[in-house]
């Protein structure tokens, strides 16, 4: 089976400074295509291990993708050694000259330097691929039957070359299997408790097909991956396997898609043609971030009420000021008020009402910290749900966002005939 291998280059890689999207996003498309990502590797801006690198993974894949490095500066060292690495010389490319002076000249209306001039030069012995994008071209190799393929580490430019003339040409060049997933998320039920309800299952599945266990804040995706020649073969072997797959976890089924849980919720929001507004105090906006990060999620989401402090929870949700001193705002009377608040002043059908101690601090003895409660409802019916959680700060509101979601979830489906 054809194998590829992913080398993301850059010093702020390693250091955390910035976070690496690339390979991800790359593997993914690769998958798609039925190219298999054996390895990812992330190296310094460092002659010495670039190199290594390129030698290390051709021993494992057929097709070695590479990212980072191409850029103006004297840090970007990618294109010279490419260029001694294959035996090159630097020579212009007059179309990638073309494109920089173009983008220069007329998009960003500055002038050219010699700096610029030089992103367009190219080893001699690639197959240059032009970025649409941005000025640093790609760049094609092929040694000993290997494919070699530079790109910028600018995400969208790296993208736009991917999808536009790598994978297409990757296509050309090699055969690829099918390569089928089918992905299900499951929230109630933790991973070993799920690996031991689907222990005859998995063990019966034949060998070309696997499944994987994917835990992530109260929930857990179950994937389902097969391969062939025979696309028609996988993806009806595959479909039969996953409706059982289905029957077996559905009391805690939230979805037959590999989708977030937010996604799930816009869904049955769109169905019904419903509205939904969100009053928030412990996750101060991530609920609503979560929402509105889905393209056109204007059609089901009004906003939200970030009420952090008690004035705010008085004045921009009419909470009672009694309430909030004698029993603090971390009880499921104050969560009511919120979320009646909320559906008055934003005017949704549904809303979510969450108040906590996200921590490490603020806890009490009656009221640790990881203390939440959550309300959702409609101007007909509020249900409330206390919650305990255990760890970090940015954990326990992700927690939090995720059962708020889920909870809405239920809710709405228990209202519809």
């Amino acid at each position: 089976m054809t194998q590829a291998s992913i080398i993301t280059i850059g010093d702020e890689l390693l250091i955390g400074q910035v976070i690496d999207t690339n390979s991800a996003w790359m593997a993914q498309q690769l998958n798609k295509a039925g190219i298999r990502v054996c390895r990812r590797v992330a190296v310094g801006d460092v002659w010495e291990e670039i190199w290594t690198a390129l030698d290390e993974e051709s021993k494992h894949a057929d097709i070695i993708l590479i990212t980072g490095g191409l850029g103006p500066t004297a840090d970007d060292i990618t294109k010279p050694l490419l260029c001694k690495y294959f035996n090159g010389k630097l020579v212009v490319d007059e179309a990638a000259l073309k494109n920089v002076n173009y983008l220069f000249e007329l998009v960003f209306k500055r002038p050219v330097t010699d700096r610029n001039i030089k992103q367009a030069e190219v080893p001699d012995t690639c197959k240059v691929i032009q970025n649409k994008r941005g000025t640093a071209p790609g760049m094609w190799f092929e040694k000993e039957g290997k494919v070699y393929m530079s790109m910028p580490g600018v995400p969208h430019e790296m993208k736009g070359m991917m999808t536009d003339d790598v994978i297409p040409m990757l296509g050309r060049q090699f055969q690829f299997p099918h390569i089928a997933h089918r992905t299900l998320l499951t929230f109630g039920i933790g991973e070993s408790m799920l690996a031991d309800l689907l222990v005859d299952f998995e063990a019966a599945l034949p060998a070309h097909i696997k499944m994987a266990y994917l835990p992530n804040y109260g929930m857990v995706r179950l994937r389902l991956t097969s391969t062939g020649v025979d696309k028609v073969a996988v993806e009806n072997e595959v479909d039969t396997l996953f409706q059982q797959l289905q029957e077996l976890v559905k009391d805690y089924l939230v979805t037959n898609e590999d989708e977030p849980m937010q996604d799930v919720v816009a869904k049955l929001l769109q169905r019904s043609n419903k509205t939904v507004s969100t009053a928030e105090s412990c996750t101060g906006g991530y609920i609503a971030s979560l929402i509105t990060a889905k393209a056109g999620s204007s059609a089901y989401y009004n906003g939200s009420v970030v009420s952090y402090s008690y004035q705010a929870k008085e004045d921009l949700l009419g909470v009672d000021k009694n309430t909030l001193q004698t029993l603090g705002a971390v009880s499921e009377q104050v969560v009511i008020q919120m979320a009646k608040g909320a559906l008055n002043a934003l005017h949704t059908d549904y809303t979510i009402a969450v108040s906590g101690i996200m921590g490490p601090g603020g806890g009490t003895d009656d009221k640790p910290a990881g203390t939440v409660w959550v309300a959702v409802g409609n101007n007909e019916k509020i249900s409330t749900h206390k919650f305990h959680f255990r760890f970090d700060r940015q954990r326990n509101i992700e927690l939090t966002a995720m059962n708020a979601l889920n909870l809405l979830r239920k809710f709405i489906i228990a209202q519809q005939p």
